[in-house]
Order: structure tokens, then C-alpha cells, then sequence
């Protein structure tokens, strides 16, 4: 990667990761830490779910190996 791709690339990983940090905080701050963190895994399992019925062949996929040699 060139040098303005990697600053870019770098300020949104940053970003992101102190956004997710505020969020946690925030939401052990109004509901307590272990109410906080089990809300966090309760809500990671649901988008897990949420992709795997929306995304039936992710699901499916044996190897990503597969996609290649299908598309050649």
C-alpha cells in the first residue's frame, strides 16, 4: 500500500475502534458491566444469525478455494 492509502486506511481502523470503545463504555455506564456484555453477546449472535439466513451460501461454502476455480 502506498502512503496515503495506509493514512487513510489507518485513521478509519482508529476510528473505528475508538467508537466502539465509547460505545462499550456508554453501555456499561446505563446498564452495568455484566448486563453490558452479555447485551454485547446477545447482539453478536443475532447478526450472526441475521447473516447466515441472509447469506445462505456463505453458510454452505465448503472452500473459498471453490470460488475461484467455478469463476475460471
Amino acid at each position: 500500500m502506498r502512503g496515503r492509502v495506509s493514512a487513510v486506511n489507518m485513521v478509519f481502523i482508529g476510528a473505528s475502534n475508538e467508537v466502539g470503545q465509547f460505545e462499550s463504555g456508554v453501555t456499561a455506564q446505563w446498564f452495568g458491566t455484566v448486563p453490558a456484555v452479555v447485551l454485547g453477546g446477545v447482539g453478536t449472535m443475532m447478526i450472526v444469525c441475521l447473516w447466515a439466513w441472509l447469506f445462505k451460501s456463505l453458510r454452505t461454502l465448503d472452500r473459498l478455494d471453490a470460488i475461484k476455480t467455478e469463476s475460471a
